[in-house]
């Protein structure tokens, strides 16, 4: 029999779900997975991937559960080496954002960002999410891609980010890739323009 384990406190509860995060390893563990969680890789390898970025030394998940069921998430880790993004020393990288496919329509994705942004840490980093359209359930949610898109920065520009010019090639591979940008309120301008100068290779060396 599956347990869960209590939150030490639980950020809104209604009638179908709960909040709650940054959740620690223990407690996904004990929890059950929606197998329609799968945009990104199967069910339970995406629960790995929720235990593994939680212990990561600036990794956060935040999830909605129902019971002992993950129905969502949302999460924070620093971007991988291999992104120029991960140079820079005070940048968070908002990795992921699902919601079960019979949750949706609910209002829990942006109730997850709301929830996640609440967090003071949050302040301290220069958030950034770097959105590819082959990851989108475009069929799932009945959109053709540029809609998604215009969805995606309805959605993110919720808790203030903003979509950002750059010639990442990651994003520019294809026109409906995004990135955008949140600045804490405790970046410094120092900080900030370092981050400016890594939109755009050409503009500078960084090292």
């Amino acid at each position: 029999m599956l347990v869960c384990y209590e939150l030490e406190s639980p950020t809104k509860l209604t009638n179908e779900y709960l909040l709650e995060g940054p959740v620690v390893s223990k407690s996904l563990e004990n929890l059950k997975i929606n197998q329609h969680l799968t945009n990104f890789r199967p069910a339970e390898e995406q629960k790995k991937a929720l235990i593994e970025i939680s212990k990561m030394p600036k990794g956060m998940i935040y999830i909605a559960r129902s019971g002992c069921e993950i129905v969502g998430y949302v999460t924070f880790h620093h971007p991988e080496e291999y992104f120029r993004w991960s140079k820079h020393p005070k940048l968070l990288e908002l990795g992921g954002i699902e919601i079960s496919p019979e949750w949706r329509k609910k209002g829990i994705a942006e109730a997850l960002l709301k929830e996640a942004f609440r967090n003071p840490v949050i302040e301290e980093f220069i958030v950034v999410t770097l959105e590819f359209y082959w990851h989108w359930d475009l069929k799932g949610n009945g959109l053709e891609i540029f809609e998604y898109q215009k969805v995606l920065e309805k959605l993110f520009g919720v808790v203030s980010l903003k979509r950002r010019a750059t010639d990442d090639p990651d994003i520019t591979e294809h026109p409906a890739n995004v990135l955008m940008v949140r600045y804490g309120n405790n970046v410094s301008t120092k900080e900030i323009l370092l981050f400016e100068d890594m939109l755009f290779e050409g503009s500078t060396e960084f090292h």
